[in-house]
């Protein structure tokens, strides 16, 4: 358990050092471009892993059974339109903050495995999604809208698939390791914060 621990603890850290540079659209091609894009920042890794990983914890309470997809596809939609809301020119206030909060936060859910209902969680993830999917849009670049948005929205719905199945896998022998690893995105957010 302890080497487990161990190694989870450093794959966070890791995820917590500065993120590589994104691909460059115009050399790699627009599609490719989105679908990196949430995989080089520690901060949308550790949130889009985070939201499977709480939607397993709510999906396993009775009657909540929906909260398996409901949750992610909350995120997902939501972020879509924080995407479409800065190709519009039109600006959110506390952009990095709140993908900031995002990261503790859903690190906090996942640590203290909050049971709230379905409709509820999907709300919360929505928040943060409008934001994430406003920072992806302001970082276009000279990339192509559609495919660079489909590149992102595919790359994470990948990454809440595997919040899900890590949740679902280690939630039915060791639910605590599963609030340990919220616990540790939540410091993972920290550290960010002051990194």
């Amino acid at each position: 358990m302890l080497k487990r621990l161990a190694l989870t603890t450093s794959v966070f850290a890791a995820a917590a050092a500065p993120a590589f540079a994104h691909l460059d659209p115009l050399e790699h091609g627009s599609f490719a471009a989105g679908i990196s894009h949430p995989l080089f920042g520690a901060d949308h890794v550790l949130v889009m892993i985070s939201v499977g990983l709480w939607a397993s914890q709510v999906a396993s309470q009775p009657g909540h059974r929906n909260a398996i997809w409901a949750v992610p596809a909350a995120f997902v939609g939501t972020m879509a339109v924080g995407f479409l809301l800065a190709l519009l020119g039109i600006h959110l206030p506390f952009v990095e903050p709140a993908i900031l909060a995002s990261v503790i936060g859903l690190g906090l859910l996942v640590a203290t495995a909050a049971r709230l209902p379905s409709s509820a969680c999907a709300a919360i993830v929505a928040i943060f999604a409008l934001f994430h999917g406003h920072a992806h849009g302001s970082e276009l670049g000279g990339a192509g809208a559609f495919e660079f948005g489909a590149g992102f929205i595919i790359s994470t719905a990948l990454l809440h698939g595997v919040g899900i199945v890590l949740g679902q896998t280690i939630g039915r022998f060791a639910p605590s390791f599963a609030r340990a690893i919220g616990a540790l995105t939540a410091l993972a957010g920290i550290s960010l914060l002051f990194g």
